[in-house]
């Protein structure tokens, strides 16, 4: 404990300043929804039964009960967040994208901010940076949990606001940037992910963090996470409709998101009050994505090795892939073909929160280092 304190002090009179201020943008986005032949689950009974059916083994719940697709178009607000270092904007942004549970303040979280910001560690860098609340969550438009909230109408908005910046169109941010990255979390990185899929020329390189292709875990995840209805959480319950859900209690979190020995007590104690809730169209489009990337730039994978819906709780446990790699994550390379270059770390000891561990300067410096070496 007197290590991480010391560590903790170190970083923190290390920190260069940032500016940042906030920008609303609007975005006009569609996209093709999966119509789904469900009831919005109203109470904890059906919202369980609804995890119960998700989580069954060598079942396809989300397909069993959708029934084709309808297009989704509309005009949308995103909440972001753009940050420079005070010198000025740099040649390079990195727009990131948060995963559920949470919203844009995962990349410069207020607790200990000098110690678990990852915009605090880019800015050092010379980066800009652009956060923001994902469409459905935070102060981004809401959506119908399970008819809108789903992963392609968030690409759209995730695409749409990449445009934004490309074209030096962001609000008050007049500058061009020459390289663009994007940085994912979980969700997040899915996102980055299927992007990348649908434009292979959008960005220069892409960090996906909290993430590998294997779908063998989610269960752990949706059964582990203790998910009840907003309408039974005071933080929430008036300020989401029906079909979003999150946590009960501090317990789902930790089991989710914060590995043994890897964090602080009061960490999980913010993050579970000012957690954010996830939509239920997002969990039956969550698994979308194909396995194949024509991404032609740099490519990092960044996963704690006691992860739990992407790694069931250790990456190093390859059984899964028939032992075809040394880790869950290196068996994407081939899913990458075309990338310039490929990178797999797996963090030792931390969850699947990699921001919210005592490990995350460990996090940040593979991420930066990369980066540095690939743009």
């Amino acid at each position: 404990m007197m290590l991480k304190s010391a560590i903790l002090l170190a970083l923190a009179s290390a920190v260069a300043a940032k500016r940042c201020r906030e920008i609303v943008v609007p975005v006009d986005i569609s996209s093709s929804n999966t119509v789904y032949d469900v009831a919005t689950p109203r109470t904890e009974i059906d919202t369980t039964n609804f995890f119960l059916n998700l989580a069954r083994q060598n079942s396809n719940y989300s397909a069993t009960i959708a029934k084709g697709h309808r297009t989704i178009q509309g005009s949308y607000k995103l909440a972001t967040t753009y940050c420079e270092p005070d010198s000025g904007p740099g040649n390079a942004i990195q727009i990131m994208t948060h995963g559920i549970g949470f919203d844009r303040s995962y990349w410069d979280y207020g607790y200990q901010n000098n110690y678990y910001s990852y915009i605090n560690r880019a800015v050092e860098h010379g980066y800009s940076t652009l956060t923001w609340d994902r469409l459905g969550i935070g102060h981004s438009t809401h959506l119908d949990a399970i008819s809108e909230a789903q992963i392609f109408l968030e690409v759209a908005a995730l695409g749409a606001l990449t445009q934004h910046v490309r074209d030096g169109k962001i609000c008050d941010v007049n500058h061009r940037f020459t390289k663009l990255v994007h940085v994912g979390h979980s969700f997040g990185s899915v996102m980055t992910f299927i992007l990348t899929q649908m434009d292979p020329g959008v960005t220069d390189a892409i960090v996906l963090t909290g993430y590998s292709q294997r779908p063998d875990y989610m269960a752990e995840f949706v059964l582990g996470g203790d998910f009840v209805p907003v309408s039974s959480l005071p933080m929430l319950g008036n300020k989401y409709s029906p079909g979003y859900v999150a946590p009960r209690t501090s317990v789902g979190v930790q089991t989710n998101f914060f590995a043994p020995g890897d964090f602080d007590a009061q960490m999980l104690k913010s993050a579970t009050l000012n957690g954010q809730p996830a939509a239920l169209g997002e969990l039956l489009t969550l698994g979308a994505a194909g396995m194949m990337s024509g991404f032609g730039g740099a490519v990092q994978i960044v996963t704690g090795e006691r992860d739990v819906p992407f790694c069931g709780g250790d990456c190093f446990n390859t059984k899964s892939i028939g032992a075809s790699a040394p880790n869950l994550l290196e068996s994407s390379r081939n899913n990458f073909a075309n990338a310039r270059n490929f990178s797999a770390t797996v963090v030792p000891h931390a969850g699947h929160g990699l921001n919210f561990q005592y490990s995350c300067g460990v996090t940040y410096k593979a991420m930066l280092d990369f980066l540095h070496d690939n743009l």
